[in-house]
């Protein structure tokens, strides 16, 4: 492994077998991850996109140590996760959206302090540490709060600088802004980035199905479906991709019975995706060129479905995934992960 690399993975894969226990046999196989080949360069803040399901959080768990591979190799900080896991994790920290992490009888200061400790770091050195990232994140008026009486926001700031605590060479960020308001999540955004700013040569691997959040954050983002990384590039090369295209959204009124097929069966039509509005339906477009838009429209015409509103617009990264796994990432949603 080059000495640039943070983390490094060889044809992993990840398999879950159930078995029988009545008649000790294989139940049933769920592959979780398959054939995952990624190199993270030292100080990038590297983003893993998909949705529930996809795979991103038993990677997290292998490259934490967590879990075994089935296939293939990772390494991490340069050690390799099934024979050095001793090395790896004093060099690493994970925080996970949601945890529930912590004594609720503890203050928030106590909490930490607590958690400081099994890495070893000396009383003084944690304690200014504490103060100085509480400060950060806007959370210093409640450091003599139990964590019981936080809310969920304030919780997860919690859990958020009980990660950068140990200021550890590769931290993993497993969709920490989940649950949180949009006030809560920019904050926490916020506070990532100057982080990474002001430590260049720290390694930070975020796991979203937000797509917003990978693109104001990440330097570069694989996007994984199914256990397979199916795209590894910058937010803006990913987009780059689509922008030969033209890419309209259309709000229409109830499409009787047209369906997405059928538009796509249009020349020039490369993608059609319809999804439900308020009152009406939302039709987003990828056509070969802007003069595909008139079919398009004169086939709405013949169903007497009426345009509210055609907007034409720049690519985003839900255009990306759409082009790359064929739906949107709202309609991978509701599959939980092993």
């Amino acid at each position: 492994m080059s000495a640039d690399l943070a983390i490094e993975t060889h044809h992993l894969g990840r398999i879950y077998t159930i078995r029988n226990r009545r008649e000790r046999r294989i139940r049933k196989e769920i592959v979780a991850l398959q054939d995952v080949n990624l190199e993270v360069p030292r100080g990038e803040l590297f983003g893993l996109l998909g949705p529930n399901g996809a795979g991103k959080t038993t990677l997290i768990k292998i490259l934490t140590t967590l879990l075994a591979p089935t296939t293939g190799w990772a390494r991490v900080a340069g050690y390799d996760v099934v024979r050095e896991p001793q090395k790896i994790r004093p060099r690493i920290n994970m925080v996970s959206g949601g945890e529930t992490s912590g004594y609720g009888l503890l203050t928030v200061r106590e909490n930490l302090w607590m958690f400081a400790q099994f890495y070893g770091l000396p009383s003084r050195e944690a304690n200014r540490r504490i103060e100085d990232l509480l400060r950060r994140i806007g959370l210093a008026d409640r450091i003599h709060t139990k964590s019981s009486d936080l809310s969920t926001g304030l919780r997860q700031k919690m859990n958020i600088v009980r990660g950068f605590l140990t200021d550890p060479e590769i931290l993993f960020l497993d969709e920490p802004t989940l649950g949180l308001d949009v006030n809560a999540a920019r904050d926490v955004r916020q506070f990532i980035r100057e982080w990474m700013d002001a430590h260049p040569d720290r390694t930070v691997l975020l796991t979203t199905h937000y797509m917003v959040e990978a693109d104001e954050l990440c330097d570069r983002v694989a996007i994984i479906s199914q256990g397979r990384v199916l795209a590894c590039d910058s937010p803006e090369a990913l987009k780059r991709r689509l922008r030969r295209e033209a890419l309209f959204d259309i709000e229409i009124t109830a499409p009787n019975g047209l369906t997405a097929a059928a538009l796509e069966a249009l020349p020039g039509v490369r993608k059609a995706v319809l999804s439900d509005a308020d009152g009406g339906a939302l039709l987003k477009l990828v056509l070969a060129e802007d003069s595909a838009l008139p079919g398009v429209i004169g086939v709405l015409t013949e169903r007497a479905v009426r345009v509210r509103h055609l907007t034409k617009r720049e690519p985003t990264l839900e255009d990306v995934f759409v082009e790359l796994v064929g739906r949107p990432l709202a309609e991978e949603e509701g599959r939980d992960e092993p």
